[in-house]
């Protein structure tokens, strides 16, 4: 039976890229090989952040449902809302084999969080681990990420083609992502592609409604709404966006096939959410995402860490929240590869004319 450990290496190409220095410049292997010593947990300090951000987000949502005041009830859903991102984050980190990977007990409370947050382990692994070995590379294929298509095979597809690229990457799909990312992309279309294999997916499911039909029953509507529906549904939306945002943004690069590697890729084609302290531990410093993609088992506590110390990483394309780059990165469509950028559908329907 693999391990995590394992099974995320999977997501690792055995050769990057040939090692080589430019002026001192790391790049390729050796730049990864520089962040091994980041890539070893602290396993009580793993824990620490595993059970601090768990036992809050129990209490906060137990409270949602439970105190009488509704503007309280909001302010603690919003609350429990952003403590699940993190406590989502931990869970990404435990699926990739960075923290906790060998430990019982983590096996069981990820297993009953999976059923919480829609993220059967099967199909996320599978679709994430296949995002880690294809990110920055041309696709029309869903898996595991969002697609990106050039502007060369977006003038030759046909009707049906675009629509179904633009509703992909459409910010309302996006920001609905409780229904669209996990419940329908993450859980129902791999049960239905392979259900015998994805059998979890079904289980996650069903657990999943029955919670919430459970929560109905004993408390009523708004005991459903403050303590699991609002909650998912703010953090599925900020999840989904970040992780969209992190590989479709303004100055995004797409690396030809012939010069494509894993190392390029962490670097090109992820981005540096820069975020303030509160909302870097509220998202579990995945905004440090081209640390992550550069080496997947550096425990995300441990991720500033080796921005700060490796120089190489700490020059990065970049995007916020703020929303002109939300806007940026939701025109961010389509890859122009004669200008070699990212453009919007309506600079790809209106190309610049070349002069004669």
């Amino acid at each position: 039976m693999q391990t995590n450990n394992e099974k995320s290496r999977e997501s690792l190409p055995a050769n990057p890229q040939p090692p080589g220095h430019s002026d001192g410049i790391r790049s390729g292997r050796e730049l990864i090989k520089a962040t091994a010593s980041f890539a070893t947990e602290d396993v009580a300090r793993s824990w620490w952040h595993v059970g601090s951000i768990f036992s809050l987000l129990l209490v906060t949502l137990i409270a949602a449902g439970m105190v009488p005041w509704w503007p309280a009830r909001l302010l603690l859903s919003v609350l429990g809302a952003f403590f699940m991102v993190r406590a989502f984050i931990t869970y990404h980190d435990y699926m990739h084999g960075s923290i906790l990977s060998n430990s019982p007990v983590a096996w069981l409370l990820y297993r009953v969080y999976a059923a919480f947050a829609l993220t059967p382990p099967r199909s996320w692994r599978e679709g994430h681990n296949y995002h880690h070995g294809h990110v920055g590379r041309i696709s029309n294929a869903s898996i595991g990420a969002f697609p990106v298509i050039t502007t060369k095979m977006w003038r030759g597809a046909s009707f049906a083609a675009r629509a179904s690229y633009r509703l992909q990457r459409h910010p309302l799909v996006v920001l609905s992502g409780y229904i669209t990312i996990f419940a329908i992309n993450i859980c129902l279309l791999p049960l239905l592609r392979k259900p015998l294999k994805n059998w979890d997916s079904a289980l996650v499911l069903l657990t999943h409604v029955a919670l919430i039909s459970v929560l109905w029953v004993v408390g009523g509507f708004d005991l459903a709404f403050f303590s699991m529906l609002l909650p998912m549904t703010i953090a599925s939306a900020l999840g989904s966006y970040l992780f969209f945002a992190q590989h479709s943004f303004k100055h995004m690069q797409i690396v030809s096939p012939e010069s494509w590697t894993y190392y390029r890729a962490a670097l090109e084609s992820s981005s540096y959410m820069r975020l303030n302290r509160l909302m870097q531990w509220f998202t579990g410093n995945i905004g440090f995402h081209h640390v992550h993609h550069l080496n997947v088992r550096i425990p995300f506590y441990r991720l500033p860490e080796a921005m700060a110390a490796i120089p190489e990483l700490q020059s990065p394309t970049t995007t916020s929240l703020a929303l002109g780059d939300i806007v940026d990165c939701f025109k961010a469509s389509l890859w122009d590869e004669e200008l070699q950028r990212m453009v919007s559908y309506r600079e790809a329907s209106n190309p610049p004319q070349t002069s004669i």
